[in-house]
């Protein structure tokens, strides 16, 4: 006779720690397996790129090292989730399946329904545990802040492991041995993935770093260091939002530097205000958050859309960002607004052309803040004010002596200062008094002009009637009435 277990599926929940699914697990009287299972379709999906695979597989192997003592792994599976659960099912009596809701894309909601359809088919329990605040199936956000607070003050769960006697005799779907050959790989250039790296991370923002992070929020140097950088580790679950808020809330420093804090503590707020809002419509993946933005005509220019993935816009604080970005797979958010800004405004293409991009981009990808947050950039939700980024005027003001652009465009290393901004302006004669060669393009387009012929048509657009009607929508189901706490 099969053995009868409960299985721990691991999503975006990297870690030992404050989880709910293990702490379940642990109370029952039977003996559990830990999995993630790697699907083909995650690999080929279009929001998808190595570095995100890369830091799932490095994040497990933390978990496991921490395991190892008390004899439990989480085991890896290649294969559609409706496969592994059918083979698990077939091996074992699976009575209860324990996993944490994920706020994902339409491909990761159409398969948690079909996995619920087949473990519903073979009698098996499925108890799915609210992640970081967010709420499934509500129509509207009527004391939606009152919740988030009181999960964000409930206590953390002590997570204690007793010693596994369950191991799985084979893996009939293991990852191929070229797929595990990349996954491997991890760039130095990225953030440490893990659960005790992100808690370092807590630690030296509460400790010595985040004293400047009001201060240099917008800077993309400085932000480097006083930002609070956990945002890969909150969107793979390296560390609940419940974890960072408590730390940062209840930490030592708090009332000396109650400022950088409090700005902290409110962008953890709004991050899980934005999941809320995708996890209520999901399709923001593929379509405009209002639809009357469905029928706003774009240029879609093959070559702007090109020079500004490589970063080769002739546009130096946007080359700078992108290159930065795929180096380092981080930029902080001011920069990333701009990016999104200069793509959809002044090179006028469609946002559809350019989430993607980003999306495989950002070492901290969540699709919930990520389609949210591009569209609110983009123009297309009818509510938010529209910001037109001027690249000028944000190096200028954040990074006004270059150093930033110097360090992510050797091409402009040598330029003189007062040049760095707008490099095309150097005449002949200032290059040949400097002693300067610049290999550079110039500006992709005419910034002023551009500039203006985007607000004319997203601000003209908003008159609309289908996006008038659009908005009465939005502003009914996802606004609410926001509390602060003291």
């Amino acid at each position: 006779m099969n053995r009868e277990i409960n299985i721990v599926w691991i999503k975006r929940d990297l870690r030992l720690s404050d989880h709910a699914s293990f702490g379940e697990a642990e109370q029952s009287d039977l003996d559990y397996l830990p999995i993630y299972i790697f699907e083909p379709s995650f690999f080929e999906a279009d929001d998808y790129s190595d570095r995100h695979g890369q830091f799932i597989f490095h994040s497990l192997k933390v978990m496991n090292e921490s395991l190892s003592s008390v004899q439990r792994e989480v085991i890896c599976f290649c294969a559609p989730a409706e496969t592994v659960f059918h083979y698990l099912s077939s091996e074992f009596l699976v009575n209860s399946v324990f996993s944490y809701q994920e706020s994902g894309t339409r491909k990761t909601w159409d398969r948690d329904k079909a996995v619920a359809q087949l473990l519903n088919e073979k009698g098996i329990a499925w108890k799915q545990f609210q992640r970081d605040g967010i709420i499934r199936g509500i129509t509207n956000r009527k004391h939606w802040d009152q919740g988030w607070f009181q999960v964000m003050e409930a206590p953390l769960i002590n997570n204690n492991y007793s010693t596994g006697s369950l191991h799985l005799e084979r893996n009939p779907f293991p990852l191929d041995e070229a797929r595990m050959k990349v996954l491997e790989e991890y760039s130095e250039h990225f953030q440490i993935p893990g659960e005790i790296a992100a808690m370092k991370y807590l630690h030296s923002f509460c400790k010595e770093r985040g004293k400047n992070y009001s201060r240099h929020i917008s800077k993309p140097t400085e932000s480097r260091l006083s930002c609070g950088r956990i945002s890969p580790y909150l969107a793979w679950g390296n560390l609940s939002v419940r974890q960072a808020y408590q730390y940062v809330n209840l930490h030592e420093n708090y009332q000396k530097n109650k400022r950088s804090f409090n700005g902290l503590l409110t962008r953890l707020k709004w991050r899980c205000h934005f999941i809320q809002k995708f996890e209520n419509e999901c399709d923001y993946e593929l379509r405009c958050v209002n639809k009357g933005y469905e029928t706003l005509k774009h240029e879609n220019n093959a070559n702007l859309i090109e020079a500004w993935k490589h970063g080769t816009t002739g546009f130096p604080l946007v080359d700078a960002c992108m290159r930065c970005l795929k180096t380092t797979g981080w930029i902080n958010f001011r920069m990333r607004a701009m990016l999104v800004s200069i793509f959809c405004h002044h090179f006028n293409c469609d946002w559809k052309k350019g989430t993607y991009h980003l999306a495989q981009l950002f070492l901290d990808y969540e699709p919930g803040i990520h389609f949210t947050q591009f569209q609110m950039q983009a123009g297309t939700t009818g509510i938010n004010t529209v910001r037109i980024y001027n690249p000028i005027k944000q190096s200028k003001d954040h990074d006004p002596k270059g150093i930033f652009i110097k360090k992510w465009v050797p091409e402009l290393e040598s330029i003189p200062e007062e040049f760095i901004h707008e490099p095309w302006n150097m005449t002949p004669l200032d290059r040949a008094f400097s002693g300067v060669e610049i290999d550079y393009p110039s500006p992709a387009v005419e910034l002023l002009e551009s500039g203006r012929m985007a607000r004319k048509r997203i601000w003209g657009h908003r008159r609309n009637t289908d996006v008038k009607n659009e908005s009465r929508r939005i502003l009914q189901r996802h606004v609410r009435n926001s509390k602060k706490r003291k």
